[in-house]
């Protein structure tokens, strides 16, 4: 009976993926009160967000991805009324989700379907916004596979990653609208830039929009793979410095959420590690260990009534 009830204040919780598990976690952002709260088996949950007015989270399946059986569902926030939003096929390999609550709006990147979409909250009016390939031939080149994904709703623009082979520093960042031009298509779009080139393979990405800086996560090789990386988003072509490196050593580096608010961040690895550090780096603290093959993860600060 919330109605009857002041919130006295809100607390942190974090929420992320177990792939290989097929779970879902929260925990507060030390890493105590651990829980499972979704366990559905090997649907390979890849990107997941929080809508705290709505009381729901939302999160994306990879399915097998050769199949082109990937889905999007929901449930409320402590794992009941679980509801598929996207049914499996209507999207290929969904990877990190983002929630645009202003437009009603779910974005995602779909790796081996080469595409960037999105979605109304409920599932319907799906768009392809990017194309990068057709067919069996472009699918078998990484180059084309679309991972992490922001977006800058107020400005206009959506941003993406393309990982590339494993290793090969071919990762690319990229920056569109968040509309398709008149007169073109997702696979003819005249407004798309390319941030950063030659990444080891950046994967999920989120924004500090206050300060005009975007993070990322990258796999590979050390000594620029398997780090967290930061830069600004608005530096000119040609006036683009390093991407500076803030932490290494993480082990296949994966999820990525910032809490702006409390000057910090959240990191998965594929090892099943959860880290906190400060937004420059500093401060790293390992806060769980050894719980799956961890993917997407987000931070919110949820209402606590008295």
């Amino acid at each position: 009976m919330r109605s009857q009830f002041g919130i006295k204040r809100t607390a942190g919780r974090l929420f992320f993926l177990d792939l290989g598990g097929g779970r879902i976690f929260s925990a507060n952002p030390d890493g105590s009160d651990l829980k499972v709260i979704v366990n559905e088996g090997r649907k390979l949950p890849d990107g997941v967000v929080v809508d705290v007015a709505a009381d729901h989270i939302y999160w994306t399946n990879m399915g097998n991805p050769s199949a082109n059986d990937g889905s999007i569902e929901r449930s409320d926030l402590d794992g009941g009324n679980i509801t598929i939003i996207i049914p499996p096929g209507g999207t290929f390999t969904p990877k990190q989700l983002q929630l645009d609550k202003k437009n009603g709006k779910l974005y995602w990147c779909d790796r081996e379907g080469m595409r960037v979409m999105r979605s109304n909250l409920d599932g319907s009016n799906i768009e392809t916004l990017v194309q990068t390939g057709s067919g069996e031939a472009d699918r078998r080149d990484a180059k084309r596979w679309c991972v992490g994904i922001a977006l800058d709703v107020e400005g206009g623009r959506l941003y993406w990653t393309q990982k590339g082979k494993d290793n090969a520093g071919e990762g690319r960042i990229f920056r569109a609208n968040l509309e398709i031009p008149k007169g073109q298509g997702p696979a003819s779009r005249e407004d798309i830039e390319v941030l950063f080139e030659g990444l080891p393979e950046p994967i999920d990405l989120d924004l500090d929009l206050k300060n005009r800086v975007m993070y990322w996560t990258d796999r590979g090789d050390p000594p620029r793979g398997n780090t967290v990386n930061r830069a600004p988003m608005d530096a000119a072509p040609g006036n683009r410095k390093q991407p500076e490196i803030l932490f290494t050593h993480l082990m296949e580096a994966i999820g990525l959420a910032l809490d702006l608010k409390g000057q910090r961040m959240f990191v998965t690895d594929f090892a099943g590690s959860v880290y906190s550090a400060d937004l420059d780096g500093t401060n790293m603290k390992t806060l769980l260990v050894a719980q799956g093959n961890l993917t997407g993860i987000a931070y919110a600060e949820l209402p606590v009534y008295s």
